[in-house]
C-alpha cells in the first residue's frame, strides 16, 4: 500500500456490501471494488428467480453498484436491458448515496428451452437488444442516457464499450457471481448468493494518453495513431489475471484482491461506502401516480371497490380504496 495507507492487516476490511474506492498512482488508474452478500441475497430471495436469471440479475446489480457509487450528486443511475431473449428485461437502479433495487422479467417457457439447448450464459439469456445507462439528476434537470447494443458480448465487455463511446474513458470491468450451498448454525441447509466486481479507469493527467484503438480497427497510419497507452495495457493485463472466484470469496476481500493486483505499483484504498437494499416506492408516490390516471384507466384497475398495486422491485403490495383516488 502507499505510505498514506496502513499496511495490509493493520486496518479493518470493508467486508460485504461495501464499495472500496482505490487509486494506483503508478498506473494512472482509479476505480472501485466490491463484494456483495446479504444485500444481494435479499434482492434475489425476494423474487425467487430461477438460478440462471438470478445470476444475470446479480451481474447487473454489481455493475450498477460499481458505477452508481461514482455519482457526485444526489441522483440516480439506472441500468436497463431490453432484448429479445428469454430474459427480455432487467432493471437495476442506484439512488445516491447508497440505495439499490432491481428486478427482471422473463418468459419461463423460453428460458427452459434455452437451458435445454445449453444457452444459459447471461449474454445468451438476454439475446439481441440494447443496454441503456440513464443518469437522473433529479427534478428540473435533464436526464442523460447512453445506449449500447446487446450483441452477444458479456456485460463486462458492454460496459467497456459504453465508457469508450460515451465518455472516451478507457475502462475495464470484471464481474463474478457465486451460488453458495451450506448450512446455518443450526445445521439447516441454506442457499446464498454472492457477487463481486471491480471497475478500473485510466485517467492520466495528459488527456492525449487516453487514446485507444478504434472500436472497429484502423488501417495503416491512421490505426497507428490510436495505439493504446502502455501503462493502461499493463493495468488491463493485471485485471485480466483475476480469477472470478477471487471476486466473490469472502476470505479474499476487496482490499486483499487490490493488494494482490497492484502492490508492486502502489495501491491506495479509501474509506468504503455501504450499499443497501432499499426501494424508493411509497404509498404517497403510488397514490400520486394513480391520481394522475384518467377515469377510464382508474375504472379498469378497480376490483371490489379497491385498487391494488404491487411494486415490481420490492414486491410490497399497496391497497387503496377507490374513494382515496377519486373522491365522490
Amino acid at each position: 500500500m502507499s505510505q498514506a495507507t496502513p499496511a495490509l492487516g493493520q486496518f479493518d476490511f470493508a467486508g460485504d456490501d461495501h464499495v472500496v474506492p482505490f487509486q494506483v498512482e503508478g498506473l494512472d488508474v482509479r476505480g472501485r471494488a466490491v463484494q456483495l452478500g446479504p444485500m444481494l441475497d435479499a434482492i434475489l430471495e425476494r423474487h425467487r428467480y430461477p438460478v440462471p436469471v438470478a445470476r444475470l440479475v446479480a451481474e447487473v446489480v454489481t455493475l450498477t453498484v460499481l458505477l452508481g457509487t461514482s455519482l457526485k450528486f444526489k441522483g440516480k443511475l439506472i441500468i436497463q436491458t431490453k432484448s429479445d431473449g428469454p430474459v427480455d428485461l432487467v432493471v437495476a437502479d442506484f439512488s445516491a448515496p447508497d440505495s439499490v433495487r432491481a428486478y427482471a422479467r422473463f418468459d419461463e417457457d423460453a428460458l427452459n428451452a434455452a437451458l435445454a439447448d445449453g444457452r444459459g450464459a447471461p449474454e445468451q439469456l438476454l439475446g439481441k437488444g440494447v443496454l441503456a445507462f440513464t443518469i437522473d439528476q433529479g427534478a428540473h434537470m435533464q436526464r442523460y442516457q447512453g445506449i449500447v447494443p446487446l450483441d452477444g458480448a458479456t456485460l463486462e465487455e458492454i460496459a467497456g464499450v459504453y465508457f469508450r463511446q460515451s465518455e472516451q474513458i478507457p475502462t475495464k470491468v470484471r464481474l463474478g457471481v457465486a451460488e453458495l450451498l451450506d448450512r446455518d448454525e443450526a445445521g439447516k441447509a441454506r442457499h446464498r448468493w454472492r457477487a463481486g466486481g471491480i471497475v478500473a479507469q485510466f485517467l492520466p493527467e495528459a488527456p492525449e494518453r487516453m487514446r485507444q484503438p478504434d472500436l472497429h480497427g484502423g488501417d495503416g497510419d491512421e490505426g497507428a495513431d490510436h495505439l493504446e497507452d502502455d501503462t493502461w495495457s499493463e493495468a488491463k493485463t493485471m485485471l485480466e489475471t483475476i480469477d472470478l472466484d477471487e471476486l466473490t470469496d469472502p476470505t479474499v476481500g476487496s482490499e486483499r484482491l487490490l493488494y494482490r493486483l497492484f502492490h508492486e505499483r502502489g495501491v491506495r484504498v479509501y474509506p468504503p461506502q455501504l450499499v443497501e437494499d432499499r426501494c424508493s416506492c411509497s404509498r404517497e408516490r403510488l397514490k400520486s401516480v394513480l391520481s394522475s390516471l384518467s377515469d377510464e384507466e382508474i375504472a379498469h384497475t378497480i376490483e371490489d371497490g379497491r385498487i391494488s398495486v404491487t411494486c415490481e422491485f420490492c414486491s410490497t403490495a399497496y391497497h387503496f380504496e377507490a374513494s382515496e383516488i377519486r373522491p365522490a
